[in-house]
């Protein structure tokens, strides 16, 4: 078997056999294909694409590249998400104390945020003493006790999916839509979850910038993981305008305490509700769809989604946080409307950049984050605001530079008209 060849096959638009797929991951990861021929490989793919074989072939070889999380120990439905980020997304830690609250297991491998804000990760290194380096017999046995922990994910998890990605980073082929579905649902299935559900972002703040797209990409990886019999739902979300309020790693972990407390923004509530109760569901803690989210809605007004929270904290270093005055910033600025009228919108994409200029984000993989600060709306999509009114509130550590106020001037549209609040869900697949 040639490289060349396999390269020309998918040049010509022939579907490339499970051999090929196999022989170019195995021999990439072992360094005895050089990245030159990956590289035309994968800008073949950007341009023919995949078919539905071809992309279950690949995720295949990635997924046994390395290490897979052997979960069995764990009693019950093991559940996972994932998102492909967006400005403001804290989803993971309100809906994981929320469904083990209830019963359900969820055991998350996470990774980092690059780009306008933190991921995960981040944000949960912002509280003090919280720690994601679990080894794997703690995080299986905080899972059965508590029924949640998230970690981490180890170097030997999918590293042909590392190496690729990086290729596709210098090479122009990171928006092929087959290879963001192998890569993702290549770490999901290596991190071992029975049910996983996807939380696909479109919109100025994402990745996915148009609805086909999201449902191509969203169809692709529930294929995928029902081809490896797991249960797999795709959500696709607005991240046209941030989720929430906060943009910010302590600024959102505030929010989530809030909302675990039963006082979070609507949009928020909203996604966590719908998505928690498909985990709830198939994690075969209600009896229907509409039961389970009666039940995470209940969670999430009557303390014990909160008390979870702690729980979950505790057991991974957290101890005592008073998260009334756990945000240290030099000054709070307010952001004042230039003119009255209805905000049609609100461009994700200019809050998080502004957020990440603040230093709430990393521009390079090696940048510090100050957990401090970020941005606090005070208006979304659809509010009326009068000319001087507050429409969002920036937290400094750093001065306010002008490329800053320029990227706020620009993210707000205003107009004379009624504008009607957006959804969040726009579609669910599964």
């Amino acid at each position: 078997m040639r490289m060349v060849d396999i390269i020309e096959r998918k040049r010509m638009s022939i579907e490339n056999t499970q051999e090929e797929i196999q022989y170019v991951i195995n021999g990439y990861v072992d360094g005895s294909i050089p990245d030159y021929q990956v590289s035309a490989w994968l800008m073949a793919i950007y341009f023919q694409g995949m078919t539905d074989k071809e992309a279950f072939y690949l995720t295949e070889a990635m997924l046994y590249s390395g290490d897979i999380i052997d979960l069995s120990k764990i009693k019950g439905v093991k559940v996972d998400k994932h998102s492909t980020g967006g400005v403001g997304d804290k989803t993971t830690l309100v809906l994981g104390p929320l469904i083990a609250s209830l019963g359900a297991k969820l055991a998350k491998l996470s990774g980092r945020g690059l780009g306008h804000t933190g991921g995960t990760l981040d944000k949960m290194e912002s509280v003090p003493g919280l720690s994601i380096d679990i080894p794997e017999e703690q995080f299986i046995d905080q899972v059965n006790k508590i029924n949640i922990a998230v970690a981490g994910q180890t170097k030997k998890l999918v590293p042909a999916d590392k190496l690729l990605y990086a290729l596709r980073d210098v090479t122009g082929t990171v928006p092929s839509i087959p290879l963001i579905a192998s890569s993702i649902m290549s770490k999901k299935l290596a991190s071992g979850a029975d049910v996983i559900c996807l939380d696909v972002k479109i919109g100025d703040g994402a990745f996915m910038k148009t609805i086909d797209d999201a449902k191509k990409l969203s169809r692709i990886m529930v294929s995928i993981g029902k081809s490896f019999d797991k249960k797999v739902t795709a959500f696709i979300t607005n991240m046209d305008q941030p989720l929430g309020m906060a943009v910010g790693n302590r600024l959102e972990i505030k929010e989530v305490v809030n909302t675990l407390k039963g006082n979070g923004p609507q949009d928020l509530v909203e996604l966590c509700e719908d998505i928690a109760s498909y985990m709830i569901y198939y994690a075969e803690e209600a009896e229907s769809l509409e039961e389970a989210k009666a039940l995470a809605h209940k969670q999430l007004n009557n303390g014990e989604a909160y008390a979870k929270f702690l729980e979950f904290i505790k057991a991974q270093g957290a101890d005592d946080i008073d998260f009334d005055n756990f945000i240290e910033i030099e000054e709070v600025v307010p952001y004042l409307a230039k003119e009255s009228g209805y905000i049609k919108e609100i461009k994700a994409l200019n809050i998080g950049l502004a957020s990440m200029k603040l230093g709430g984000g990393r521009e390079t993989k090696d940048d510090d984050i100050d957990p401090n600060v970020g941005i606090v709306l005070n208006k979304k999509v659809g509010d009326y605001v009068k000319k001087g009114d507050t429409l969002l509130n920036i937290y400094r550590n750093r001065q306010i530079t002008k490329d800053i106020v320029a990227l706020l001037d620009d993210a707000y549209i205003l107009v004379s008209e009624v504008v009607g609040i957006p959804r969040t869900i726009l579609k669910i697949i599964d």
